[in-house]
């Protein structure tokens, strides 16, 4: 129950925010937030990461499909630890971000993107970009540094 609510979560922030950015944002375009550091601009993302697959959004949906049958497999064949619940965590913030993008490419045609860094060149991305790369790196420091293996016996 507590990563449903994770996970409603996760997509509400996202979407409230894009729909912020809809609203206030898509009718200036762009406006500075810190200077030489981050602006919020306005950018329709037709494709991923990157501006990767432009135009290709049945394969966005699908992808996000087959990542939430992953993670509900995932959920049922996770023993109970904590570990795992950090696992459980990464996937939960995975599935958000990745269902808040479907979300736009059903309801748009287009991805809302607002965050851009400007002290770099990086593409805009928005929350649930965040929560995507946020989980992937929860779930890379989850299996590297806190799940241990059992030590074997020796007979």
């Amino acid at each position: 129950m507590v990563y449903l609510l994770l996970l409603i979560a996760i997509v509400a922030i996202d979407q409230l925010t894009k729909y912020i950015a809809v609203t206030k944002l898509m009718p200036i375009g762009s406006i500075t937030f810190i200077e030489g550091i981050m602006d919020f601009s306005f950018v329709r993302n037709f494709g991923a990461a990157f501006g990767i697959l432009q135009g290709a959004k049945w394969v966005f949906v699908v992808m996000t499909l087959a990542i939430a049958i992953g993670t509900v497999i995932a959920f049922k064949r996770l023993p109970r630890d904590k570990g795992n619940d950090l696992l459980r965590i990464s996937l939960v913030m995975i599935l958000g971000g990745a269902i808040g993008n479907c979300i736009d490419r059903l309801a748009r045609g287009f991805v809302v993107d607002f965050f851009e860094v400007t002290f770099i060149d990086y593409p805009v991305f928005n929350v649930a970009d965040i929560f995507v790369v946020a989980g992937a790196f929860l779930m890379a420091f989850t299996v590297l540094f806190v799940i241990k293996d059992e030590p074997k016996k020796e007979d």
